[in-house]
């Protein structure tokens, strides 16, 4: 019978924990790089929302701005309108 030769074990527990080690690197690689893209994807979701308010607080002081004030289009209406005469009512 053939028995276990030593050589060939020892040369297979040096590649056995390289392996090893191989994994655990790529694991925590990918670990690393998902947190990166969580803080990106964190960062662009940010921004959108700054800009959103921006354009918001924007938007709502032309409004208050204008509050009140009556504006004079020149264009012709669209769609279906029929313009009528003033008529004063009794």
């Amino acid at each position: 019978m053939n028995s276990l030769n030593p050589e060939i074990v020892q040369a297979s527990l040096p590649g056995l924990f390289k392996t090893i080690l191989i994994i655990l690197g790529a694991l925590v690689l990918l670990r690393f790089l998902g947190r990166v893209m969580i803080a990106k994807r964190n960062l662009d979701e940010e921004r959108a929302n700054l800009a959103r308010e921006k354009e918001f607080v924007r938007e709502r002081n032309e409004k208050l701005k204008n509050f009140g004030k009556v504006s004079v289009s020149k264009s012709t209406p669209k769609g279906d309108v029929q313009d009528v005469d003033y008529e004063e009512i009794k």
